[in-house]
Formats: structure tokens, C-alpha cells, sequence
């Protein structure tokens, strides 16, 4: 394909280096088999790439030759054919052989762009776009996952739907992957008190604690070591001691073989200011935890606001 393109324009070329002072008839007269819209866009090309001098004379457009060194024209004509494409680049010095041979943490974030656009568009390759794409998000790395695809788009020609949604897979894949690596370098969390439940229940429940419409009732199961092994949703309604049955709160913290459990609801006023009843609700389910040998390590009630500690308040 681009052999042949490329052969359409050498002819044209050649047939036009004749002409001195000619006009955009000239031209077309000179290149009757093609079509006369692809020889307006080459002398504009031609003009764009310094070869061509665009003169206008008594309203008429008028042509001239900037130069006839042949090695000009040949590096125009290689320009417009491949630009950088990949695989008119050596191939010790193309992104993925880069990435093979030294190692993904070596390559810059242009080529790492490159290799998740893939394939480049006519005019425009992967390294192009990749090279655009990381010099528009140099300073501003952490930007460029919000970036719409009409934003890219902008940047580069290059970017089409199957790219755009390639290059923000890889980047969420690689979010993931960094937060699960994270997990695995911090010590196990242990709660210690009611400060470290206040702590966790804020983190686990912020969007429950922010945005939470109705009351919800969770449990979190707990270990040996009081590290958490699961969370659960038990109710959602105001919360009452007649509604919270024990049987659906430490059924799955039997499931789960917990040797411990933490109380959780939220209060969507924003106040967690604990209520009788939610100080009921936890006498009743702390006295059935100490018959079954499962202990209600604490009750905290998270809110907009802050986290409280219903234990640590007595209840």
C-alpha cells in the first residue's frame, strides 16, 4: 500500500520538476491520470515542505522551484510516505524491541504512549502521536487519564476511538495493579481501639459516610488479630433494635469465622451523635456476641463530619 502511494507521487513529481513558473493547470495538465483534487493537495504539500514557492501575480497563482537537489525531493517524498513509522525505524530503536531487549521501566512515555496507540494513521505514526501526546502531558502527567477523546484527538490525528480506548485500559490496568502492590508492602492493619475503627470505618465508608441517603447497617468481620476480613451490608432503613435481628448480623461473621466483629451505620444528617435506640442496638448485639464467643469489638457510626465510637462513649 504505502509502495504504491509512493509511486503515485514520485510520478507526479517527476512530472512537474519539468515545468518552471507554472500554474495549478499546468500542473494538472501534466498529470491527466490523476485525479485533479490529489495534485492541488501535493503542491500544497510541496509548498508546506519548502520545494515549492507559492507566487500570486495578476490574481493568478503561480509555482516556482525552491531547489532541484533530488535528495530533497527524495526525503520529501519519504517524509509523506512512512513519516516515522515504526517500521521504517531501525529496528533496535522501536518501542516494543526497546521494551524486549532493556525493559519496560527504560522507555520514556512517549514510546510507552506509541505502543499503546499501535498503529499510527497516513501522515502520523504511533511515535508521532506518542511524542505529541507526552510533551502536552510533560508537566501535567497526572492529567492525562482525564483527558477526553476529543482532547487527544486534537493533539493527534492519530488517536482514534480503538487507541483512545487502549491507551485509558492500560492506564486503569496499571492503577490497579499499583494499588494492589501498594496493599502487599503495608503491614496488615490491626484495630487496636476505637481510634483505629474510627480510622478504618472512615476510609472503607467515606462514600457511605458523604453520600449515603438512608441509614445502612454493616458489620465488619474481624480475626484473631482484629485484622478485617470482610464487610457486609445487613440492613438498610432506620436503624431500630427490633428491625437488627442477631441472627442476620453474626451469620456472616460465622461464615467467616471471625473471632470478632465491628458495628457500622452512618447517619445521613452529618451528625454522629449516637441515639438510644443506636446505643440499644448495640447493647443487644454485644450481649449475644458474648453468648456465641463472637465479640462486638466496637459500634462506630460514620457521618459526613467525623467518625464516632459508641463503645469508647459507653453505652
Amino acid at each position: 500500500m504505502s509502495e504504491a502511494r509512493k509511486q503515485k507521487l514520485e510520478s507526479m513529481i517527476y512530472a512537474i520538476r519539468t515545468l518552471n513558473d507554472f500554474s495549478p493547470n499546468d500542473a494538472k495538465l501534466m498529470c491527466r491520470d490523476l485525479a485533479p483534487a490529489y495534485v492541488t493537495k501535493t503542491l500544497k504539500m510541496l509548498v508546506g515542505g519548502g520545494l515549492l514557492n507559492s507566487i500570486e501575480s495578476d490574481r493568478k497563482v503561480i509555482f516556482r522551484w525552491v531547489t532541484e537537489e533530488s535528495n530533497r525531493f527524495e526525503q520529501f517524498i519519504e517524509r509523506q510516505i512512512y513519516g516515522d513509522q515504526v517500521k521504517q525505524t531501525p529496528v533496535q530503536d522501536r518501542p516494543r524491541e526497546l521494551m524486549l531487549r532493556d525493559g519496560v521501566d527504560k522507555l520514556t512515555n512517549a514510546n510507552l504512549v506509541a505502543i499503546l496507540i499501535r498503529v499510527g494513521v497516513t501522515g502520523e505514526s504511533a511515535v508521532q502521536a506518542g511524542r505529541k501526546l507526552s510533551n502536552r502531558f510533560a508537566d501535567r502527567l497526572a492529567d492525562f487519564p482525564d483527558a477526553s477523546l476529543a482532547e487527544l484527538r486534537k493533539l493527534s490525528p492519530a488517536i482514534r476511538k480503538d487507541s483512545y480506548c487502549q491507551i485509558m485500559a492500560g492506564i486503569e490496568l496499571g492503577r490497579r495493579v499499583a494499588a494492589v502492590k501498594e496493599e502487599l508492602t503495608i503491614a496488615p492493619f490491626r484495630i487496636k481501639g476505637s481510634d483505629d475503627a474510627i480510622r478504618y470505618c472512615i476510609k472503607i465508608f467515606s462514600r457511605l459516610a458523604m453520600d449515603g441517603k438512608q441509614e445502612q447497617f454493616h458489620i465488619v468481620t474481624l480475626d484473631t488479630q482484629h485484622g478485617p476480613i470482610a464487610n457486609h451490608l445487613i440492613t438498610v432503613g432506620t436503624l431500630d433494635a427490633s428491625l437488627v435481628h442477631p441472627r442476620e448480623v453474626f451469620r456472616p461473621a460465622i461464615r467467616d469465622a471471625a473471632s470478632a466483629i465491628l458495628l457500622v451505620h452512618n447517619h445521613p444528617s452529618g451528625d454522629p451523635t449516637p441515639s438510644s435506640e443506636d446505643r440499644s442496638v448495640t447493647r443487644k448485639l454485644k450481649e449475644v456476641g458474648e453468648l456465641i464467643g463472637i465479640r462486638v469489638l466496637d459500634h462506630i457510626i460514620v457521618a459526613r463530619e467525623n467518625g464516632r465510637s459508641i463503645m469508647s462513649e459507653g453505652i
